[in-house]
């Protein structure tokens, strides 16, 4: 290490605010990088009260050095990205039953395909919009941006209530609705590990459980709903009950883009010629197809082997509260034994339980409950997605490589569905195709996360980094490459991606 990466990280452990690192893939030498760089606080500018509040999010003034510790306010961050994502992905969630009620109620008649794009125009709306997000974050706030999502996601749901057609749902609830959504996860999904260092995995995952306990209330509570003030009113409820969360978190809300230097560009199109970072790409790409069949289609699926809605409902309400107990055990685990290996492991217990749980015992109750059990590892993707991002570009780059990767990830989001319904049969056997392309698409997500751990390991082995780089890394994942340059090993690049493959080393 350096004599300018030692004390850069000893500033760090003091609570300091490092000073920012060429970009990765930007062609910096060491030379220029080991510059010296005047890290004292009163030597920094002392931004004005308009700069302070468009890059904290907070009227309430700049995050200082004095302020930020391991946690500290970020816990209130985390509850207010909980309820958040409970009151977007989790309500969200609830799709299930309503598409189980579309598809067998005849309240709008229509080929059973259109009602499969409601549901995935809003997931895919919520991931086009991040390039967009990305830049009113950096011209506005986090908090304005916050509050433009919290007002579009409520008209959306007021305006599904006097839906007539088709149509008339497919700009509500699918376009509107996902927009709003989108402005209110994008702006929030790299925030909470800017809080935290050795917890980050695990207060990402808590964060995200909120999509699994909302999930849970808001499957039972909307068919409860239906069922006794009707449809139009239920959309009401959900739109007064989400306004009133969510405008509560975006007040309280608070962002360290400017403390940790998060690079807000909407697009860096260098990183996809980086192969890590397209293997990252492809596991969320085949995650998010595995995903959304099994979220939209159980409800239904239910009814098509012979149970009753009330009992579909349930299904996916087991479901999400099996990610909202599992999501912070993935992270908790992910803190212990490496990031990419508990997110590698999850996607292959996904795919098995799909290929076999849910395939051979579907058909009976039971058997059903037991794979929605599994819900936490068919949704991994959510709590492991930020942490394992920042381990391939580390967190300066973040915000960037979240915006095209859910950009990337409209594809699937949108298609998924619809290409289950496509490819159902009549009779009880009809989802036997659907089942297995959920399974072998989470097959694919982990051939794609376990190669990108190979590369990691290589990574490592190459710079030889010592602890305090390593955790460096974590900031900065250009401290990698500068330690690679200087301490290259002579161990082949095949041996080292065997290992990398085969290794039980914690990555």
């Amino acid at each position: 290490m350096t004599m300018n990466s030692s004390r850069d990280v000893r500033h760090e452990k003091n609570g300091g605010v490092r000073p920012a690192s060429p970009p990765p893939g930007n062609g910096a030498s060491d030379a220029a990088y080991a510059k010296p760089q005047k890290t004292e606080r009163s030597e920094e500018p002392v931004p004005g009260p308009a700069e302070t509040d468009r890059d904290s999010g907070s009227g309430s003034g700049a995050d200082t050095e004095e302020e930020f510790k391991e946690g500290g306010y970020g816990w209130v961050v985390v509850l207010c990205v909980f309820l958040i994502n409970a009151h977007t992905w989790g309500l969200n969630s609830s799709y299930a039953v309503f598409l189980a009620y579309y598809l067998n109620s005849g309240a709008f008649p229509d080929d059973p395909i259109t009602f499969a794009f409601v549901g995935g125009l809003s997931f895919s709306m919520a991931l086009l919009v991040a390039p967009l997000v990305t830049t009113c974050v950096r011209v506005t706030s986090t908090r304005k941006t916050l509050a433009f999502g919290v007002v579009t996601q409520t008209v959306a749901l007021v305006a599904a209530s006097f839906s007539t057609e088709i149509w008339h749902l497919l700009l509500s609830q699918g376009i509107a609705f996902g927009i709003g959504m989108g402005f209110n996860f994008n702006a929030t999904v790299g925030i909470v590990p800017q809080w935290f260092n050795r917890r980050r995995s695990f207060a990402s995952s808590l964060s995200t459980a909120g999509s699994g306990f909302g999930g849970l209330v808001y499957s039972l509570a909307t068919n409860a709903m239906i069922d006794s003030v009707g449809l139009s009113w239920a959309f009401r409820i959900l739109a007064i009950l989400s306004f009133v969360v969510n405008g509560i978190c975006c007040l309280l809300f608070r962002d360290r883009n400017k403390a940790v230097g998060s690079v807000l560009a909407a697009f860096r199109l260098d990183l996809l010629r980086r192969k890590e970072y397209l293997l990252f790409l492809s596991w969320g790409f085949f995650t998010l197809i595995g995903y959304v069949i099994v979220l939209f289609s159980l409800s239904d699926y239910a009814q098509n082997v012979g149970f009753s809605a009330s009992q579909g409902s349930i299904i996916p309400a087991v479901l999400n509260l099996s990610q909202g107990i599992g999501r912070p055990l993935i992270g908790l685990a992910s803190d212990r034994w490496g990031r990419i290996n508990v997110c590698g492991i999850s996607t292959l217990l996904a795919a098995l339980s799909t290929l076999l749980l849910w395939t051979f015992a579907g058909k009976y109750y039971p058997g059903i409950i037991v794979y929605a059990l599994f819900g936490a590892f068919a949704g991994c993707i959510w709590p492991t997605v930020a942490p394992v991002g920042a381990e391939v570009v580390g967190l300066q780059m973040l915000p960037s490589a979240l915006s095209i990767f859910w950009l990337i990830l409209v594809l699937p989001t949108t298609f998924a569905q619809p290409i289950a319904l496509a490819i159902k049969t009549p009779g009880p056997d009809g989802y036997l195709r659907v089942q297995l392309l959920a399974g072998f698409m989470y097959i694919g997500a982990f051939i794609s996360i376990w190669l990108l751990r190979a590369w990691k390991l290589e990574e490592l082995e190459k710079a030889n980094l010592t602890a305090p780089e390593r955790r460096a890394g974590e900031e900065d994942d250009d401290v990698v490459a500068r330690a690679t340059s200087r301490r290259s090993t002579k161990t082949s690049r095949p041996r080292m991606m065997l290992r990398g493959l085969l290794s039980l080393s914690h990555v």
